[in-house]
């Protein structure tokens, strides 16, 4: 099976990695795994005063922080995966790459704030289920 492990390096990867970790049937080194993380853009301006290299090495350094510890996580636990990350935003980044990716099954935590602040502010989750044609699983 091919598997997305969508990531953030919030409280709620953590969590999606230890259900993982107990439900050997998704956890298994016989999956292909990818890690994918979003950085979201930063404004022009900001991008204008700095420059491209010191901001392309900004996202990378960002997206390191998050893809270090769940590769290390994995490798632990014997999973050899492949890890990559993009800038924009979140949820129709990780719907395109598991659609494009031809992925089985996309994983990923969810905050869980509920219908209320999904309306006022939405949710990567949401935005995930909407534009994604993979199955997706939210561990919370």
């Amino acid at each position: 099976m091919k598997i997305l492990l969508a990531v953030d390096g919030s409280t709620y990867t953590k969590k999606m990695l230890a259900y993982l970790a107990t439900h050997d049937q998704l956890f298994t080194s016989n999956n292909d795994y990818t890690v994918f993380t979003v950085q979201p853009v930063l404004p022009p301006r900001a991008r204008a005063a700095v420059g491209k290299d010191i901001v392309d090495n900004y996202y990378s350094q960002e997206a390191e922080k998050i893809l270090a510890p769940v590769s290390k996580f994995l490798v632990r636990h014997g999973i050899d995966a492949k890890s990559t990350w993009k800038t924009g935003h979140a949820g129709e980044s990780i719907a395109k790459l598991a659609d494009s990716g031809k992925f089985d099954l996309v994983v990923m935590g969810s905050h869980g704030h509920g219908t209320l602040v999904n309306l006022v502010m939405g949710s990567v989750a949401t935005q995930v289920l909407s534009h994604c044609q993979v199955p997706v699983l939210l561990v919370r």
